[in-house]
């Protein structure tokens, strides 16, 4: 039972980068799946999370308008997709499950999550 994150990389500041986060070993479908991000010398902070009941999705202020979080349950696959992408951006990015399905306050709450997959490193430089 298992997350993996993949999709990093280096990315021109403006740019777009598009992060996966797939299951091994179990169903998504009832899992609100969440992407964290911690950047040099900072803590882990969240960035976004989608509900499996409505996919109601859910941003940091830091991400509104330019990143955004998709599910695709045939898949087993919740996907990020990042725009406008500035420095600050710059972070190891982590996708992480919990049960029940629902966001709520979850992006502020990380003890909440009981499945982690590893990081994807994305760096916005020129």
């Amino acid at each position: 039972v298992q997350l993996q994150a993949s999709g990093g990389g280096l990315v021109q500041p403006g740019g777009s980068r598009r992060l996966s986060c797939a299951s091994s070993g179990f169903s998504l479908d009832y899992h609100a799946i969440s992407w964290f991000r911690q950047a040099p010398g900072k803590e882990r902070e969240g960035v976004s999370c989608v509900s499996s009941n409505d996919g109601s999705t859910y941003y940091a202020d830091s991400v509104k308008g330019r990143f955004t979080i998709s599910r695709d349950n045939a898949k087993n696959t919740v996907v990020l997709q990042m725009n406008s992408l500035k420095p600050e951006d710059t972070a190891i990015y982590y996708c992480a499950g919990k049960v029940p399905g629902f966001c709520g306050d979850s992006l502020n709450n990380q003890d909440e999550y009981q499945i982690w997959g590893r990081g994807t490193l994305v760096t916005v430089s020129s």
